[in-house]
């Protein structure tokens, strides 16, 4: 089939091409060729005559021989690649990770954030001048102090930082996505291969490597991967619909059309998918612009079937989490809008009402920054209600199946077919193939009126029968389909192209005879006529040529279909003896039936003379084939696969009918739906033969009837003999039923051409990798590269399991939204600010979210996926488990929540935190809210493993590595983002301390005041260390005075200027200016400690251990000289207490 050249943009300036076309010495340039395919019919013939003689011509001046191909060399490849460019359409550009960001920042919370968070960034550096905000309302009543005011920038950037966060992870997600599906698409246009001459052998080679001049082997079903001129065939029929809109299939002949053109589907009514038409193929494209180039209307269909990344319609799962998504998005928006109405109004009412105040000009900025509060508070509600983890859950879910799918045989082309199957309610299966081994052999056989239930002794047969039944089963089958030895040692021949006729060669080869000696006597270029096999024929015929001047014709097909033409029969002694009905009904009770009733496909051969002399009409093909001489019929079994029945088994536990549409007769049929388990014993069930169904669906006019065909699908379990268009009206029967409270999700497999259009009408379509034709693989959703039907129940699970990964999802993240939205919004109007800050929420947003759908997404799927019904379209989303998981959990959460923020503060002893004024530092109470918070959640995702009320949330959680990482991960995280970076002062004074005479009053007491925060910025090591030194200094001094009784003029320790000065703190100065050392009274301490311990309580203790607390040690030298008791008690005292609080 010919030579091609597909539309180019042409690489090189027109002049430099014709040298380079010249100096490859080829005789025809690119633009020849491509003027040359713009032709159709009697004008191409016409001007390959004139141009080229005849197609022969064509080949020389492409350097390449009709019969022997191209040579495997190298160079001459490469040259023609260079000169006519490659078959091969370059990729779109993938988008760059920057294009995805950008797309991520369009969403419209996001850009709100954006917003607000410059707002607030903005104010933050704006102080407002600081007299007048006493006028102006509580702005920071004194609890500002210069470190917060420094950090009050840190909000805004937080907002943005998790903002810039979000982003990436979706762009980084897409990107992910998008290279997987790369991966899938050249892994798909890899595996299409093409067949063509080489050196006169036939070799498999990848559609990108054909090149200009290359001898192609076309078959039925194929699509042409370039165009081409036909250069020998039969028969053969192409689909040009795509390219003309007409439907109807175009005649190809090398005397009439010879021009093929690219993309089209093959339809030679060729036996058994297999074509005697050789292509020779000038394959040309490069990166092309269809529009631009010199043929642009031709190549566009072709153009854009390769470069079209699926459309992606939405399937159930995408429907319903739309619908859910835009719903939780309104309500947001409504609680967001409430919010911020309700805070605003409170403020104002407050301010001007109650307090009576006046809005004065500078006081405009204070305002304005309380607005900003309010609004970002808004927004927050608005960013926590959306779950904008949602797509990503999705999408990770879906794509962590499809990637696990591939281990699984699935090779997946749609991501949204994955979760589909896990609906599915019935599947509708082929049997060769599919059910079976596909690895036909000959096991009984009828011939000279014998039955023979295994292989015959050919010193049985007459040598006439023997000889006749070689040639027949040798001619009349496609050359391209042989019998090689087996690969491994003691492993079974393998069996190439058609396994039926295999199992014919295999059957001669089993008398001890060969085929190959009867091929090369009568070579396929002499073959005469051949009629080839197709659904609607059901028989393959070859014409051959007798010495004699006569024609000899050689039939072979379905037994009841070639037994209805034969008028006589080769008897025991190989001479023909007549055969009536009467002998044709006995024939089928007592051989055919009994072979089909065993699960045998039963094929006849025959043939038939034509005398010399006068030739036939062979166009009128009902005149050819038929008063046909039988010479034998043969019983044909193909194996179950081992792991079928078991499938089977697996599918109808899980609610899932099988049902077997099969081209073979009803009792091969019922046979084999018998050994699967599809049909059992005892069951109310329908095994149909084609024309039967069809008379029961259709009315008196011919047309179909749903509700007749409703009558029946439900019990059809067995469909034999059916042609594609039995396939497809069933397929769309029962998708379009409206009986039965849900509509049927069907899933089809299909190998053959044929199964096209049933694939295509079904939810999910089936193509086998291995066995299937391009068109079936065009027209499928998910491919089984093992053709294994076990793989169909792997595909279920995994679409289950991806919806039950969504479901999980969801409960959790509508937990976390409920909770968190009432939280925010109640808090806001009872205290005027939300308890869960912007920053917080978002940082619970991209935890609950983005790690939360991955860690719930890439749970492993389990064999109880397979023990429930499956969930129907109309089924909802959350179901009424999930509901009360959501609602009991959040209940729970916000009763906690609660109790911390009204009565938190009472329980751990601490200050509230509510009611505080505009840019106060961090309080402690709102802290222990927020880690609750979260620390509810985390604690939920793992209950949210279970959504079908299971008891134990723990079960496999070890199987799945992610998730434990991701729940440790975020777990420490927290951990380590909630120690509070107190006073940012200290920070700066951490390295230097004062030197000894900087000292002053003012500066000890603000160090009192500063006490807390010093220490807790302090590493505990240090702290124990110093206390440790200072303390052990001080007893030394102390028993040093009692010693030498020197009670005055007590000097301060000399080493304070060194390692001390991270403790210049007022405990363990011992005041010079008194003369006599207080003596340690427990009243007195008592006294002491009263008003220092109440402070200290607010801050949490640097340290679990009390005893290395400096307040709650004995030793406490007081600064106040007013406290000193005046009765002085015995030396001993103040030792001992030392020595015991030590």
């Amino acid at each position: 089939m010919g030579d091609m050249a597909n539309s180019s943009v042409d690489f090189y300036p027109k002049s430099q091409r014709r040298e380079l076309n010249h100096a490859g010495g080829f005789g025809c340039t690119l633009a020849e060729l491509r003027s040359l395919m713009e032709l159709r019919g009697a004008e191409a013939l016409q001007k390959v005559q004139e141009t080229y003689t005849d197609v022969n011509g064509l080949c020389r001046r492409l350097k390449t021989s009709p019969t022997e191909g191209l040579s495997d060399n190298t160079a001459d490849l490469e040259k023609r690649r260079q000169i006519y460019g490659q078959n091969f359409i370059p990729p779109k550009k993938p988008k760059t990770f920057l294009q995805l960001v950008w797309e991520a920042l369009q969403d419209v919370t996001l850009i709100i954030l954006e917003i607000a968070a410059i707002i607030s960034l903005g104010l933050s550096f704006y102080a407002p001048p600081g007299e007048e905000s006493e006028a102006c309302g509580n702005v920071s009543a004194g609890a500002e102090d210069e470190g917060e005011a420094e950090a009050g920038w840190i909000e805004g950037a937080a907002i943005l930082l998790s903002v810039i966060c979000v982003v990436l992870v979706t762009a980084f997600n897409d990107w992910s996505k998008e290279k997987q599906f790369r991966g899938l698409q050249s892994r798909i246009e890899q595996e299409q291969k093409f067949t063509v001459i080489r050196n006169g052998q036939q070799v498999q080679i990848p559609v990108a490597e054909l090149v200009v001049g290359d001898i192609a082997q076309i078959k039925y079903g194929d699509l042409l991967p370039a165009d081409g001129v036909l250069i020998q065939g039969n028969d053969l029929k192409i689909d040009e619909s795509s390219l003309t809109g007409e439907s109807d299939h175009v005649r190809k002949s090398v005397d009439k059309d010879p021009m093929l053109l690219s993309g089209k589907q093959q339809d030679g009514a060729v036996e058994n998918n297999q074509n005697k038409a050789k292509k020779q193929d000038g394959a040309v494209a490069m990166e092309m612009q269809p529009l631009k180039s010199a043929e642009g209307g031709e190549m566009e269909e072709r153009e854009k079937k390769k470069a079209s990344v699926p459309k992606k319609e939405k399937s159930v799962l995408q429907g319903k989490l739309t619908k859910l998504a835009v719903q939780i998005g309104k309500a947001g928006l409504v609680m967001s809008a409430i919010t911020v109405i309700i805070l605003v109004l409170y403020f104002v009412i407050e301010t001007f009402v109650i307090d009576g105040k006046t809005w004065l000009a500078e006081c405009t900025p204070v305002y304005v920054q309380y607005f900003v509060k309010f609004f970002i508070i808004g927004v927050t509600v608005l960013v926590v209600a959306v779950p904008e983890g949602l797509p990503l859950a999705v999408t990770i879910s879906l794509a962590y199946s499809v990637k696990k799918m591939m281990k699984d045989n699935n090779l997946v082309r749609h991501l949204d077919a994955c979760e589909t199957m896990g609906n599915a309610t019935a599947i509708c299966s082929d049997k060769t193939g599919t059910l079976t081994t596909n690895r036909m052999t000959v096991v009984q056989s009828y011939m000279g009126d014998t039955h023979y239930k295994e292989t015959p002794d050919p010193s049985n047969l007459t040598p006439k029968t023997l000889d006749l039944l070689v040639h027949a089963i040798a001619i009349n089958s496609a050359y391209t389909t042989k019998i090689l030895p087996p690969e491994k040692e003691g492993g079974l021949p393998r069996q190439v192209g058609n396994k039926t006729e295999c199992a014919l060669l295999g059957f001669v080869l089993d008398l001890r005879r060969d085929y190959q000696p009867v091929r090369e006597q009568i070579p396929e270029e002499k073959l005469y006529k051949v009629y080839t096999f197709n659904s609607v024929r059901k028989s393959m015929s070859t014409v051959t040529c007798m010495p004699d001047g006569g024609y000899r014709l050689f039939s072979k097909g379905a037994s009841e279909i070639v037994l209805k033409k034969c008028t006589n029969i080769l008897n025991s002694n190989g001479e023909l003896r007549s055969f009536r009905p009467r002998d044709r009904d006995e024939m089928v009770k007592k051989v055919i039936e009994p072979m089909a009733c065993d699960g045998l496909r039963t094929i006849c051969i025959a043939y038939r003379d034509f005398p010399a002399g006068k030739e036939p009409e062979w166009d009128n093909e009902n005149d050819i084939v038929i008063d046909l001489t039988c010479i034998a019929v043969v019983g044909i079994e193909d194996p179950v696969r081992p792991e079928v029945p078991e499938a089977i088994r697996k599918c109808q536990r899980a609610g899932i009918t099988v049902r077997m549409v099969t081209g073979d007769n009803i009792n091969t049929a019922r046979a084999i739906a018998a050994k699967c388990g599809i049909i059992q014993p005892g069951e109310d069930f329908l095994c149909l033969e084609g024309k039967e169904f069809n008379r029961r669906i259709r009315n008196e006019k011919g047309e179909i009837e749903q509700e007749r065909l409703d009558k029946i699908w439900p019990k059809l379990r067995v469909l034999a003999r059916s042609s594609p268009t039995d396939k497809h009206t069933l397929v769309k029967g029962i998708i379009d039923s409206t009986i039965g409270d849900q509509r049927q999700v069907v899933a089809v497999t299909g190998d053959g051409t044929n199964d096209g259009p049933a694939l295509k009408k079904a939810d999910v379509g089936f193509a086998m990798g291995i066995a299937g034709t391009d068109v079936a693989k065009e027209a499928s959703d998910i491919i089984l590269t093992d053709d294994n039907f076990s793989s169909i129940v792997k595909a279920v699970m995994w679409g289950r399991n991806v919806y039950d990964s969504i479901s999980k999802f969801l409960q959790f993240q509508l937990t976390v939204n409920v909770v968190a939205v009432i939280v925010a919004f109640t808090g806001a109007c009872i205290t005027q600010d939300s308890p869960l800050k912007a920053v917080q929420m978002l940082w619970v947003n991209l935890i609950m979210d983005t790690f939360a759908s991955l860690a719930l997404a890439t749970e492993p799927p389990t064999e109880a996926l397979l023990l429930r019904k499956p969930y129907g379209r109309n089924k909802p989303l959350i179901s009424r488990t999930m509901m009360k998981n959501i609602l009991g959990h959040a209940v729970y959460q916000l009763i906690i929540i609660f109790t911390l923020l009204f009565v938190g503060e009472i329980f751990f002893d601490i200050d509230s935190g509510r009611n505080a004024p505009l840019h106060s530092p961090p309080s402690e109470h709102y802290t222990i809210i927020f880690n609750t918070f979260v620390m509810m959640q985390l604690f939920n995702e793992i209950n949210a493993r279970k959504i079908h009320g299971e008891r134990n949330v723990f079960d496999g959680i070890f199987g799945n590595p992610i998730f434990c990482t991701i729940v440790l991960g975020t777990f420490g995280i927290q951990v380590i983002a909630t120690i509070p970076t107190s006073q940012l002062k200290c920070l700066k004074e951490a390295g230097h301390g004062p030197g000894k005479d900087e000292i002053t009053d003012e500066e000890m007491a603000e160090d009192e005041e500063e006490i807390d925060h010093a220490e807790r910025e302090l590493r505990r090591g240090q702290i124990l260390w110093f206390r440790g030194l200072n303390r052990i200094q001080t007893q030394i001094r102390v028993v040093k005075a009692f010693r030498s009784s020197l009670y005055e003029g007590l000097e301060k320790p000399d080493t304070k200027t060194s390692i001390h000065n991270f403790m210049t703190t007022p405990e363990f100065l011992i005041n010079d200016y008194i003369h006599n050392i207080p003596l340690i009274d427990d009243t007195d301490v008592e006294e002491s400690e009263g008003p220092l311990r109440r402070r200290f309580r607010a801050s949490p203790p640097p340290s679990p251990n009390k005893n290395n607390n400096a307040i709650d040690s004995g030793i406490y030298l007081s600064t106040d000289v007013s406290k000193t008791p005046t009765s002085s008690s015995s030396p001993v005292s103040p030792l001992h207490s030392m020595e015991t609080s030590l």
